[in-house]
């Protein structure tokens, strides 16, 4: 049996990345986190999407191979300590959500997709937590596989985050096709990065930073060449990295590379990552560059240590959210509140778990979210904000559990968006639509007095409420609204049943 602690005691964190994927293990010991292990495999996941837009069975091969052996890793660590995530070609995948629920069940643990600007303030706060705090802004840059990640912050704050569509492996693909160098090649694939950063140079510049810092795999790649050609004692200058292209051209072809410090498995996307480098100090007038051991893994690393210290992100950005649109926070939290008393009840009969609880309380602090577009339909408003925002901390997924969730709390249950939902969880999120009805039903005076239920009974599919004598009678809104309630209910085979 598990140690209760244990949760407390190790972290893992995976980067299923375009080009690599990448894990790290740690110990949690008063609040700091030290690092046990580190494993990284070339995994190339970029390289498997075809013309389609779909990840080749070579591909999802080579990935689920990797995740067997770094399950094999984690399979001691108690479900919510393992945090791991897919990047750009997750994002890109059509065939992503088939090939996740492979790789959760291969790995142990689930696996989300996150979208750029939360990979961005995720691989800031792993740089920011290994560098020495300073008094000015940074700037942070990463390139990864297939996105580029750019963020200005001060201290563990991000100020401004983005991530653009390049990176090592589709740049390398792209325009150094079969490992050629040639000049041509090096101009087409900088002028493609220029292009790529032109709507973002002035914001930048006029946000400004006082260093910079770049991480990750390229990154790291080029400050090993830099050492190793004897360029720079420690940073990476913009002389240095023209002098390395300069090789680059003069090789000619990947066959003929001899750079000291660059691995065999970097260089067939070296190229691409460099173009990138360059024109980024380019086009932002970077002068020197550090680099950072802390990317997006400690990222998550940190992150998950948050939630464990009370420190969410999540809720942060609820609270924000609720703010920007006006919500109400009192009847927010009133409807949260009854819909957690609901969820208690019902928990051990429906196997419902901590993430459910999360999601069913987020759902409940938002579910008004669409009422800034329109009175009409408004849940489709908002399950439509839910699913197209930037929200710090939470995954693609989150975000469309808490949309469903949303979209579906008032008038006609779509049948449809269940059938798009992971079947292992089409059932489970039903009963917490159902759980988030009541609760918004319950309070549709938007009073905290309501019905007094004595008796919650949960079974498969069917809920009881047995409510104290004449509760119904004194409240005639809600029994007719529980009255309409069965009938939506009943159209998506759930039964409720109330006295």
């Amino acid at each position: 049996m598990n140690d209760p602690q244990q949760k407390q005691q190790h972290l893992a964190a995976i980067d299923l990345g375009s080009n690599s994927f990448h894990m790290v293990v740690a110990r949690i010991e008063n609040g700091h986190i030290h690092i046990l292990d580190r494993l990284k495999e070339m995994v190339r996941l970029g390289a498997g999407l075809d013309k389609n837009g779909n990840l080749s069975l070579e591909a999802q091969s080579r990935a689920l191979y990797c995740l067997e052996r770094f399950g094999e890793r984690v399979e001691h660590l108690p479900q919510g300590s393992v945090a791991a995530v897919g990047t750009k070609t997750l994002r890109q995948a059509k065939n992503a959500r088939l090939f996740l629920q492979h790789a959760s069940e291969v790995l142990g643990h689930p696996i989300s997709v996150i979208g750029g600007k939360e990979e961005a303030r995720l691989v800031y706060l792993g740089v920011s937590h290994s560098l020495v705090a300073d008094d000015g802004k940074r700037l942070v840059m990463d390139i990864g596989g297939g996105s580029t990640e750019l963020i200005i912050g001060e201290n563990f704050e991000p100020l401004h985050l983005r991530s653009l569509d390049m990176g090592c492996v589709s740049m390398s693909r792209k325009f150094f096709p079969n490992g050629k160098l040639t000049k041509k090649y090096w101009k087409e694939a900088g002028i493609a990065a220029h292009l790529e950063l032109r709507p973002e140079r002035l914001s930048f510049q006029e946000v400004g930073w006082s260093s910079a810092t770049g991480a990750s795999g390229t990154i790291k790649a080029v400050g090993k060449v830099v050492s190793g050609l004897g360029l720079e004692s420690y940073n990476i200058t913009l002389d240095s990295l023209y002098r390395i292209r300069d090789i680059m051209i003069k090789a000619g072809h990947l066959k003929n590379l001899d750079l000291p410090g660059l691995n065999s498995d970097r260089q067939p996307v070296f190229a691409g990552g460099l173009a990138i480098l360059i024109a980024t100090f380019e086009a932002l007038k970077i002068k020197t560059m550090q680099v950072s051991e802390g990317a997006l893994r400690e990222g998550l690393l940190y992150e998950r240590l948050g939630r464990i210290q009370s420190e969410d992100t999540r809720l942060k950005t609820v609270s924000s959210v609720q703010q920007r649109f006006q919500i109400s926070q009192q009847h927010a939290r009133r409807v949260s509140k009854t819909a957690h008393r609901l969820l208690t009840a019902c928990e051990k009969s429906w196997n419902l778990r901590l993430e459910d609880a999360e999601l069913l309380h987020w759902a409940s602090s938002l579910h008004e979210i669409g009422l800034a577009v329109s009175l009409n339909g408004y849940q489709k408003h908002g399950a439509y904000l839910l699913d197209n925002a930037d929200l710090p901390g939470f995954s693609f997924e989150e975000q469309d559990l808490m949309s469903v969730l949303v979209r579906c709390h008032r008038s006609k249950i779509s049948k449809k968006l269940f059938k798009e939902l992971p079947n292992g969880s089409q059932q489970t999120v039903l009963r917490l639509v159902v759980l988030l009805r009541l609760a918004t039903l319950l309070h549709r005076s938007r009073q905290e007095e309501t019905a007094v239920i004595e008796k919650i009974v949960a079974n498969e599919n069917t809920l009881t409420l047995e409510f104290a004598k004449d509760e119904l009678i004194i409240h005639p809104l809600q029994l007719a609204s529980l009255e309409q309630e069965a009938k939506y209910l009943k159209n998506v085979g759930f039964e409720l049943r109330f006295s």
